[in-house]
């Protein structure tokens, strides 16, 4: 039996965070050996993860970054139960980390970035089973996205539980912000018109014929009345031609011919906690 001192059971606690009767315990059960002691954290947060997959993981921290010139950007949500965890300097650590992780290696998707090396052996994933355990909450990265453009400009909102990736066809980091600012406060559907699926214009003119019809409106002019209001639907959802909110005399479109006359978007993603 090896002899387990407190300067070893505070170093198993600082190379994995997991609490101090816990490293205890996983180096007794690994005799003094600290890799099979994180294996035995790994194990325990493996079972703890199993009981706690049905738990609802709506708070946490969403972070975004932009690499590679400003042509690449993330954005990421690390999930928990409680915002006292997403709070928690380590919990807020550990999501900075990954996004250190995610702009190192730029994954293409969720799956790719949880398959990451994370350290100690361990990966992304692995990590996050881990600290399920040591925390006692269900942690997860719930949503990943990815832009590639000529410039991409990222924006967190205070909190950080949301942010915002834009993706433009040229350099310009203030008008850049301020879209990224502007979908994270206007919550579009979609780039433009042309990126709405059919499925949601069928919704849009059932329900705009839907409403002229109990306004008493003849039923030949239903489909006309429904396109009208399909492209107020364009005119406030979709992140082209929104009204800019620092300017509600110019759509972002608009906006951004004023900056210059070439500038426009290519792409955006919006990620939100529980989303």
């Amino acid at each position: 039996m090896a002899n387990i001192t407190a300067s070893d059971v505070n170093k198993l606690r600082q190379m994995t965070g997991a609490g101090m009767m816990d490293c205890k315990q996983a180096l007794t059960e690994a005799n003094g050996d600290f890799e099979e002691a994180i294996d035995v954290l790994r194990k325990k947060g493996q079972k703890v993860a199993a009981k706690r997959a049905d738990r609802d993981a709506t708070e946490g921290i969403v972070l975004a970054g932009t690499a590679s010139n400003n042509t690449i950007g993330v954005v990421f949500s690390l999930n928990c139960e409680t915002d006292f965890v997403a709070k928690n300097e380590g919990y807020q650590n550990l999501a900075n980390k990954m996004l250190e992780i995610a702009l190192a290696n730029l994954p293409a998707d969720l799956e790719s970035f949880k398959a990451l090396p994370y350290d100690n052996g361990m990966s992304v994933a692995e990590k996050l089973i881990e600290q399920t355990g040591v925390i006692g909450e269900k942690i997860d990265i719930m949503a990943y996205e990815k832009i590639e453009a000529p410039f991409v400009a990222h924006y967190i909102h205070a909190g950080s539980k949301l942010a915002t990736l834009v993706g433009m066809n040229k350099e310009a980091a203030e008008a850049g912000r301020n879209v990224a600012m502007q979908a994270a406060a206007m919550s579009p559907v979609a780039l433009n018109r042309d990126a709405v699926s059919q499925e949601m214009i069928e919704r849009e003119l059932e329900i705009g014929r839907e409403l002229a019809r109990q306004e008493g409106k003849p039923e030949n002019m239903l489909d006309k009345i429904a396109e009208g209001r399909l492209n107020k639907f364009y005119k406030e959802s979709t992140l082209v031609e929104q009204e800019f909110i620092k300017d509600s005399k110019l759509s972002v479109a608009q906006y951004l011919t004023s900056v210059d006359k070439d500038l426009a978007l290519t792409a955006f993603r919006r990620v939100g906690l529980g989303v």
